[in-house]
């Protein structure tokens, strides 16, 4: 018999969860820290460019093929009778187990720093590869958070993944803020505020370019089978366009609000100068090295308070992810091996486990893994995970838009995304998507994955 595969109870209950995968350490780990390295303001226009000019069209139509088939990424393909091009749900199940077998790592640093603050302990801001080299901690932070994320997932759509989306973006959303209107009463404040949002277009080349779209398909969620899971749960009721638009309002406003929390925590640790960040500065120390010393000025117990609630966001942030992306696997096998969704998440949780442990010992607890791992320039397996993964959603992302165009045709798309948009193919919003979907994302696409490719597995860059 069938597993049931559960419902998002309402389109509300759909966008929180698909914003939930979207607004998580991709948005406040990893964007603040790419923004350092990308030059400040400059990156963050092309990341706001990117995330309406490719990753919406995209969005829209992996959520269409989820909705119109209600099934998996791979058995998606199968459903609209093209069993040939479900490789790229394979690419994009893989992709979504392999960014979470390293990305439940860096959430259990994020808990086990909130524990770390809340003990007044901002030594472990100067010891971050003791921390992360101490496998029997980091394990314990893993596997916790791990159990968390299963926990939830094995509850169901609408009995776990959206009613935990329902408590913790609200939440966050009120953390944040909370953390920005603190962080903008600091001295020096407006130093970060304007390396933040005053770009020198000068510094824009085709590195801040492409990191600005690797970041966008990241922290959207594309490219790896979650969004086409979620569409798979969505009512044909719904609208499916105005849920992207609002699913990518709420990432890039939370990626910005996360931006206006951190640079002026930055520019009060350095007195206002800005210079060091786009350097030694940036980079996974932004957050788990940099930020703690400004906890540590507030005083043991302001700085507890402070700094133990940035990493508790940080956390309920990742928990939003994690819960996606192990929601995918574990939708393939519900429905492909028709086993209950307990042992569904079990099996998967406990896979990704062991498939992260590299990333685990890659931060100090093996030297092969941390210095050795010599491959696409890479000396850390987790380095090698990110850019493998940045390839994957790339790769993923163009297919999709060429099949929807060219193999499933975009009359058959327009059909499904006029279900629950009354007049929608008399829109000028049709006519966008058409062209985008057609001619400017693959383009586009198709131009920045070979140039990642070039510099990741090659070491050829043209810029």
């Amino acid at each position: 018999m069938a597993a049931v595969r559960g419902a998002f109870t309402n389109k509300l209950g759909f966008i929180l969860a698909a914003s939930g995968s979207a607004v998580g350490l991709g948005n406040i780990w990893k964007f603040p820290f790419e923004v350092g390295l990308g030059g400040g303001a400059a990156f963050v226009a092309m990341y706001m460019i990117f995330c309406f000019l490719l990753c919406f069209p995209v969005m829209v139509t992996e959520i269409a093929i989820g909705r119109k088939t209600q099934k998996n990424p791979v058995g998606a393909f199968t459903a609209l009778g093209f069993k040939n091009w479900r490789f790229i749900g394979v690419f994009g199940v893989l992709a979504g187990v392999l960014i979470l077998s390293y990305y439940n790592i860096i959430a259990g640093w994020a808990f086990g720093f909130f524990f770390e603050m809340v003990q007044g302990n901002f030594d472990v801001s100067n010891n971050f590869g003791v921390f992360t080299s101490d496998i029997v901690k980091v394990c314990i932070y893993a596997v916790i958070f791990m159990s968390f994320t299963g926990y939830f997932v094995g509850k169901g759509i609408s009995g776990g993944i959206e009613k935990l989306s329902r408590i913790l973006m609200p939440t966050l959303l009120l953390m944040i803020i909370g953390m920005v209107l603190y962080s903008l009463t600091l001295p020096n404040a407006f130093e970060g505020v304007k390396f933040y949002l005053i770009p020198d277009l000068s510094e824009i080349n085709i590195s801040i370019v492409g990191g600005a779209l690797r970041q966008a398909f990241f922290s959207l969620s594309l490219g790896m089978g979650t969004l086409i899971t979620y569409g798979s749960y969505l009512s044909k009721k719904d609208n499916i366009v105005s849920s992207a638009a609002y699913i990518t309002l709420t990432d890039i406003s939370i990626a910005f609000i996360a931006g206006l929390m951190i640079f002026p925590l930055v520019a009060f640790i350095n007195q206002g100068d800005m210079s060091a960040v786009a350097s030694d500065q940036a980079g996974p120390g932004l957050i788990f090295v940099t930020l703690p010393q400004a906890f540590a000025t507030l005083g043991p117990t302001l700085g507890a308070l402070v700094g133990g609630g940035f990493f508790l966001l940080l956390s309920f942030a990742a928990l939003t992810s994690t819960v996606s992306l192990l929601e995918v696997p574990t939708a393939y096998v519900v429905d492909e091996l028709g086993i209950t969704r307990t042992k569904a998440v079990l099996f998967a949780s406990i896979f990704i486990f062991i498939v992260g442990i590299p990333s685990m010992l890659g931060n100090g607890a093996s030297e092969f893994f941390s210095n050795q791992f010599k491959i696409t320039g890479s000396t850390d397996f987790l380095s090698f995970a990110s850019k493998m993964t940045d390839t994957m959603l790339l790769f993923g992302g163009l297919c999709i838009v060429i099949f929807a165009a060219y193999v499933w045709k975009k009359e058959n798309l327009n059909a499904e995304l006029a279900n629950g948009y009354e007049g929608y193919q008399h829109k000028g919003i049709s006519k966008y998507l058409d062209f985008t979907i057609s001619f400017v994302c693959p383009t586009i696409l198709a131009i920045l994955l070979v140039l990642v490719v070039l510099s990741n597995f090659f070491g050829i860059n043209f810029f």
